[in-house]
């Protein structure tokens, strides 16, 4: 695949415009979801963060304006999208901060070799192998489901294992019907887990969760109340708007 031109380019504005963020028109695009994953990383002054499949840096980025004393390295498959987010780095004033490598979360670079982090955040793609039609848009495809030969989320996991500090912190967005997989893995392995719902509207199910979980800890599991994203009438709640415009943590 070769790099998007720049025709077939948007420049999208996050965090009430603290954020600049390149994307192709075509293929996979940023929504909510990388923003709301940044709000909830626990991230401390001085603190290295790592975002696993960074895509176009969406998550990195906003970590990064969100907390002006972190470092956040973005590991992202495709070489064409990892630019991008590079670009948007040096757009949004954060390329100091915010380092963007290409590589596969099954092997990453040699980059990372020795490089352990407190804070890992990741947005793996949703669908398993064989459990969707792969879009036509081979971008799309690979940030949206699993493909046979592909990084699975037990690879996802074990990649955030290897690369965090002892006591880490694993934060990631995913579909609420794949939560038990989710908890499976990290079972033996994390404790302290908090599932966080986000709720499309007030009383409907929950569509994605935020999960965190502390490497090594034992604490028992934990339910939070979650966020409403919308109103009755469609619009975002004072709560989601917070987050999603003003750069607001969530606290789980």
């Amino acid at each position: 695949m070769t790099a998007p031109a720049a025709a077939d380019l948007t420049e999208d504005l996050l965090l009430g415009g603290r954020v600049r963020l390149l994307q192709p028109k075509g293929g996979y695009r940023a929504a909510i979801d990388p923003v709301l994953l940044a709000a909830a990383v626990p991230a401390q002054a001085g603190e290295r963060v790592l975002d696993l499949g960074c895509g176009t840096g969406a998550a990195a980025l906003c970590l990064a304006a969100r907390l002006s004393d972190v470092r956040v390295t973005g590991l992202e498959l495709l070489p064409e999208i990892a630019e991008l987010a590079g670009r948007s780095a040096v757009l949004s004033g954060l390329d100091g901060r915010v380092a963007v490598l290409c590589g596969d979360v099954r092997s990453p670079p040699p980059a990372l070799a020795d490089a352990r982090f407190d804070r890992v955040m990741m947005n793996p793609p949703f669908h398993p192998a064989g459990g969707h039609t792969p879009s036509a848009d081979a971008r799309k495809a690979v940030a949206h489901g699993e493909s046979a030969g592909d990084a699975t989320l037990a690879d996802w996991v074990r990649a955030a294992l290897r690369l965090m500090t002892a006591r880490g912190t694993l934060t990631l967005i995913h579909r609420a019907d794949r939560l038990g997989e989710v908890l499976a893995l990290l079972d033996g392995r994390f404790g302290g887990t908090v599932v966080f719902p986000l709720w499309p509207k007030a009383g409907e199910p929950a569509k994605r969760v935020i999960v965190q979980a502390r490497r090594n800890a034992r604490a028992p599991l934990t339910l939070s109340a979650g966020l409403v994203l919308h109103r009755p009438d469609g619009v975002f709640t004072d709560a989601a708007e917070a987050v999603l415009r003003h750069g607001a943590p969530l606290a789980l």
